[in-house]
């Protein structure tokens, strides 16, 4: 009985979505030679709702010719900090009983909602705004409580960068001490791969540093 009562499997907190500060907008960009991207392995199932998704939102979920990345000079940054910071503060936060997330499924900008649809509210509103679906994933991982939560994971040349409802910096996908299990595919987001395991040196800790600030 208690697990149908369970919460849903995105963690959502009042309070961790904090209003834009000028040290957030400034922030220094990653050192591309000291980040590495997110390493994708075996195929794996689509998460359930992500099926629902992409039969009620099927333009959402149209392959892409190619991967693709993003250059993330100071204009791309600026505009993934404002979308990112929009959406955390358009959708009020809402956990998410377990029957209920069933029924709701995902949403593209509803009033309140959980993990999964800030996610993939961001993913719409960044192809919206010129951004290519290729460079622009959505991603499974688990909080370092063991939760299960939804990301957007921006392909750049800098790295793979995160936009996360938990918080309003980007982040490098390597310093964010979520686990990462699976990954959309980036050539048909309708398909689904797991993630290997990150590995982080010295270079890439220091360089990603000034991220996590304002965490």
């Amino acid at each position: 009985m208690l697990s149908r009562l369970a919460v849903s499997v995105c963690m959502i907190a009042a309070g961790v979505v904090v209003a834009a500060s000028a040290d957030a907008r400034t922030q220094t960009l990653p050192d591309p030679h000291a980040l590495t991207s997110i390493v994708e392995s075996a195929p794996t199932l689509a998460p359930f709702q992500h099926v629902r998704f992409c039969l009620r939102y099927p333009a959402e979920c149209k392959p892409s010719s190619a991967a693709q990345r993003i250059e993330l000079d100071v204009r791309t940054m600026q505009l993934l900090d404002r979308v990112n910071r929009e959406v955390n503060l358009s959708i009020t936060p809402r956990v998410k009983a377990y029957d209920a997330d069933l029924a709701d499924g995902w949403t593209i900008a509803p009033e309140s909602g959980d993990c999964n649809d800030y996610a993939v509210t961001k993913r719409h509103d960044l192809v919206a705004r010129g951004l290519p679906s290729g460079a622009l994933r959505l991603s499974v991982i688990k909080t370092p409580s063991g939760i299960g939560h939804l990301v957007l994971v921006v392909a750049t040349t800098n790295g793979d960068m995160v936009l996360d409802n938990l918080t309003s910096a980007i982040r490098p996908w390597q310093i964010t001490e979520y686990r990462w299990l699976k990954i959309q595919s980036a050539t048909d987001p309708r398909l689904w791969n797991e993630v290997k395991p990150a590995e982080i040196g010295p270079m890439a800790s220091q360089s990603v540093r000034l991220h996590v600030a304002d965490r």
